[in-house]
């Protein structure tokens, strides 16, 4: 499964990526804000992005308003330490599929990763 990881810190997207090839995600890009993910995501054609929301140049949630309205229809969970209920909801009125609080446990991502493919499968 092809993963797009879009973080500004790239200690992040490694921690994702040890995470990831853990659970057997071994095709992965990755991209340091928005407008870098942007470029790639028509050239790579992700079935999964996890998306932070705080980056320069282009934040998280421009980035998924963008990507959906192009017509991107992967399965995206925003990764962030916005927690607040108001952000979360605005997250998945721009098109999130679901959301994980950092820092999390290697666990929980696996379970969201889990639990996101499978909604978005059975819709």
């Amino acid at each position: 499964m092809k993963v797009l990881l879009i973080d500004d810190s790239k200690t992040m997207r490694n921690i994702q990526k040890g995470i990831l090839a853990k659970l057997g995600y071994e095709d992965l890009e990755e991209a340091c804000d928005g407008l870098d993910a942007l470029g790639k995501v028509g050239a790579f054609n992700p079935e999964l992005l996890l998306v932070d929301w705080n980056m320069p140049n282009m934040d998280g949630l421009t980035f998924v308003k963008k990507y959906r309205a192009q017509g991107g229809t992967s399965p995206i969970i925003m990764v962030t330490t916005e927690a607040e209920k108001s952000r979360v909801v605005e997250a998945i009125k721009a098109g999130v599929n679901n959301y994980v609080v950092k820092p999390f446990t290697p666990d929980i991502m696996g379970q969201r990763i889990k639990e996101t493919l499978e909604r978005c499968a059975a819709a």
